[in-house]
């Protein structure tokens, strides 16, 4: 039963998409089991830049079933123009399984979304806006919308009217906005229905019998492990778990059938949205971590913050998500600098302290503590093994591998497909 968990270690935008294209051509299965179109993949295929918002980036490998389980969140309209997309540039997206026990993002969860977020004003927790919150609040609630229910008009009807029999008194008297028509919410998630019924499946019987008939299942997580509303930086996380864990109940497979669960690991750190950052740069050095790693996010659109990286949190992301491997990217925008600091432990009023702690506002104060490594300025984006890598590079990858608990077992040394170096086999 091969079933590989891949996942970002670090606050998402890892390069989880390079990651799972790599291994797409080896596995049978590439299942998404939590997040929603708030979690964005780039995939480079020769000179073709793919980006994937909803979708498992499985789905550009023509041999592979891509999945989205019932841990997703599933926006139909955003979905179907994802798949449109694809079409027009000649990618067979007939193969894609959708989890019937998925939930629906429906147009008052992203009005909640928004509205909420307005409200909060400087205490916004910077969430995307696309309604992933609010649609998981009522999946937690018990008053959820799933892609089943698009299949009984009656039983839809009454979920909606039930939803926004609540959401209506907030929009109208606590954020002055118009309330919803129910009819129209309804009309709008029928029309979805037709055009998303040859996808529809029960994808937990699908990929357990996978297992059992010896599949490769890889199960791609979305965001990154300090994003997960459980065990990253509360409260700006997301709204679901991008842990390892997540995968079991995100995809409707127990954790005796996981073999591996490798992370992701960018060459320094980044994040999108409010939150602590210890190694965030505000001077030259962020500014060309942003600009040389194309460091914008692929969903939001927004710049991502940038610092160097933090040991401390790979080794966190080892603990929590009992990690086999790391996948190490975008070494290659790291080229050109003759020292490059790695954050080993924080110093938190006055006191080294080497393991994240658990104390949201001892993580607010902490300071990182930096080693200084050498920097190398020899272009690495044609090596093909780790001995390509100039001693320098060398050196950084396994100073990491050795700080974060882990083996590293791939470098990315550039963005596409073929930049890749895989020093150990993930199969």
């Amino acid at each position: 039963m091969p079933a590989l968990v891949l996942l970002g270690a670090q606050w998402g935008d890892e390069g989880k998409g390079k990651a799972t294209d790599l291994l797409g051509g080896s596995v049978d299965y590439v299942v998404r089991y939590q997040g929603g179109n708030n979690a964005g993949h780039t995939v480079v295929v020769g000179d073709q830049k793919y980006a994937l918002h909803l979708l498992p980036s499985g789905i550009l490998s023509p041999s592979c079933t891509p999945v989205i389980g019932n841990g997703v969140v599933v926006d139909p309209s955003v979905l179907l123009s994802e798949l449109s997309g694809l079409n027009e540039r000649g990618v067979d997206t007939s193969k894609l399984l959708i989890s019937g026990n998925a939930h629906i993002i429906t147009p008052y969860h992203v009005s909640m979304d928004k509205v909420a977020e307005r409200f909060l004003g400087k205490r916004k927790i910077g969430t995307t806006g696309r309604g992933i919150g609010p649609t998981y609040a009522d999946k937690i609630n018990r008053v959820g919308i799933r892609v089943q229910d698009l299949y009984d008009e009656s039983i839809l009807t009454q979920k909606v009217e039930a939803a926004l029999d609540v959401k209506n008194q907030m929009l109208t008297k606590l954020y002055n906005r118009r309330a919803i028509a129910a009819d129209q919410v309804v009309e709008e998630l029928l029309g979805y229905a037709e055009q998303l019924k040859p996808y529809v499946a029960d994808t937990v019987l699908v990929l357990n019998q996978a297992l059992e008939d010896d599949k490769v299942v890889l199960f791609e997580g979305g965001q990154g492990t300090l994003l997960d509303i459980d065990h990253g930086t509360y409260p700006f996380v997301t709204s679901s778990n991008p842990t390892a864990g997540g995968a079991c109940t995100g995809a409707g497979v127990g954790p005796t059938k996981i073999s591996r669960v490798i992370g992701i690991l960018k060459a320094y750190t980044t994040r999108v949205g409010a939150g602590p950052f210890p190694t965030e740069l505000f001077d030259e050095d962020g500014e060309a971590l942003r600009r040389i790693g194309g460091e914008r996010g692929v969903t939001t659109g927004r710049d991502r913050r940038c610092g160097w990286f933090d040991a401390v949190i790979a080794r966190y992301a080892t603990r929590v998500n009992g990690l086999t491997d790391f996948f190490l990217t975008k070494l290659d925008v790291l080229t050109g600098w003759e020292e490059i600091p790695v954050c080993v432990a924080y110093e938190i009023d006055g006191k080294r302290v080497e393991e994240l702690p658990y104390s949201q506002s001892d993580f607010h104060h902490a300071k990182p503590i930096y080693e200084t490594l050498p920097g190398w300025s020899e272009d690495i984006t044609k090596a093909k093994s780790f001995s390509d890598l100039p001693k320098n590079a060398q050196n950084y990858v396994k100073a990491l591998e050795e700080m974060s608990g882990a083996p590293i077992s791939a470098i990315g040394v550039g963005p596409g497909r073929d930049e890749t170096i895989e020093i150990n086999s993930f199969l």
